[in-house]
């Protein structure tokens, strides 16, 4: 079953709320406890509702809005919809019920709020985003909380006793939700990772990584992948390419940059025009489809650069060598040459 053809029958002007024995006849299906987790995914994926009666339907034929809740630092947030059809809705600090910056949440238009700016309150939450929160340990009076660093986040994380993992006064912490907040009470949670002094050279770029999740190890199927891959070039390697080891060839990144991944050359030829040259390491080679190095690339989606270091898509076996054009070495690459005029006119390219 898919997704779309149950909304298409939503979407008709004609289509009235159904109870799911009622959608599985008109859509033809016979598996009813495959078709109700069908229906559950996707009510919990926030793209159907079902009302107290048990039908189902869209939510923006219910007066409903689903979407990511973009929160702001004075307090308020907009639900931004799902839905391109709709337009974001105010959601004030008092109807958040418990909901947090990039939720996706479920929200109604409150009474009066149409127009330019509609007012809603947040009825539900679907999925939840912030498990763990870098922030501030503090000390108080009657109990220790985290003040989160991203200022989205309006609410302070409560710390048990017993839930701090030694922390002190001061230190930057990685923080994991026991407890999400409910309209008139704080989350809570546990410390589960202290990450060092507040103002300490580094901590600073370790939070932003703690932040965004970001995986500074690579799983070991796919270290174990990169080191197979054979670090001598061959025939198999040369085969259907051209040799342009002889040409003198300029790397573009910086000195101090531990992968070399682009390189220009140029050549004046004959008659005025110029040969330009622009070669990138062939990463295809050694990533081939759905191995665990594509898969853990995919799942990354690019590097990183911080002012002090890189966390690489690939791993340093490649990042740093069998696809870096390191000065010397033999390095495979995809190039493309182009002719130009003196005055810069592109006449040919191969």
């Amino acid at each position: 079953m898919e997704r779309d053809e149950l909304l298409s029958l939503m979407q008709a002007a004609s289509y009235k709320p159904l109870t799911a024995e009622e959608l599985m006849a008109a859509l033809g299906q016979e598996d009813r406890e495959a078709f109700q987790e069908f229906l559950d995914r996707l009510e919990q994926e926030g793209y159907i509702v079902r009302t107290r009666k048990g039908k189902y339907g869209l939510p923006e034929k219910m007066g409903l809005v689903c979407g990511y809740l973009q929160a702001s630092p004075k307090g308020f947030a907009f639900v931004v919809p799902r839905n391109k059809g709709q337009g974001d809705l105010y959601i004030s600090f008092a109807h958040l019920n418990g909901a947090m910056h990039g939720d996706l949440v479920l929200a109604r238009m409150l009474p009066g709020g149409a127009g330019p700016r509609r007012e809603g309150e947040v009825i539900r939450i679907l999925q939840r985003k912030n498990f763990k929160i870098v922030g501030t340990f503090t000390n108080g009076r009657r109990v220790n909380f985290v003040v989160p660093d991203d200022v989205r986040l309006h609410q302070d994380v409560i710390v048990p006793p017993g839930c701090s993992l030694g922390a002190q006064e001061g230190d930057k912490v990685v923080v994991e939700i026991t407890r999400w907040p409910e309209a008139r009470r704080l989350p809570e949670g546990k410390v589960v990772e202290v990450l060092g002094r507040s103002g300490d050279p580094g901590i600073d770029v370790l939070c932003v990584i703690k932040k965004y999740e970001l995986d500074l190890d690579f799983p070991p199927e796919v270290l174990e992948e990169a080191e197979k891959l054979p670090g001598t070039l061959g025939e198999r390697e040369w085969a259907g390419r051209r040799d342009l080891r002889s040409w003198p060839l300029v790397t573009i990144d910086g000195p101090d940059a531990k992968d070399l991944d682009d390189a220009v050359s140029i050549e004046k030829l004959p008659g005025g025009d110029f040969l330009l040259g622009v070669h990138i390491a062939d990463v295809s080679y050694y990533v081939r489809e759905g191995s665990f190095l594509d898969r853990e690339a995919f799942r990354r989606g690019t590097s990183v650069y911080f002012v002090d270091r890189v966390i690489p898509m690939l791993p340093p076996r490649l990042s740093q060598d069998l696809c870096s054009l390191n000065a010397g070495e033999d390095r495979l690459a995809i190039s493309v040459l182009m002719v130009f005029s003196p005055e810069g006119v592109l006449k040919d390219y191969e």
